[in-house]
């Protein structure tokens, strides 16, 4: 007759001094390629990933700039952003 034992449930913890990550989190650099709209981008520009449903609205980039400007005039003096001199 056998007897089964009881197995712990917890997940066996990693000792301190193991630094080995996780097959998941490795990332092969030789597949690596360059950011292909780097060079489109302007010094200062910053990227935003709209949701579909919203980036439908727009067909352009100047027309989410110019609509974005338009609702920054529209707010109070309180909120808008100060400007930067330079």
């Amino acid at each position: 007759m056998k007897i089964m034992r009881k197995m712990s449930t917890r997940k066996k913890t990693r000792s301190k001094g193991q630094k080995e990550m996780r097959a998941e989190y490795r990332f092969d650099y030789s597949k690596a390629r360059l950011n292909r709209f780097a060079p489109l981008m302007k010094s200062g520009t910053v990227a935003i990933v709209l949701d579909k449903d919203v980036a439908s609205v727009f067909r352009s980039t100047e027309s989410v700039n110019n609509f974005l400007r338009s609702l920054i005039s529209a707010l109070p003096k309180e909120l808008k952003p100060q400007s930067k001199s330079g």
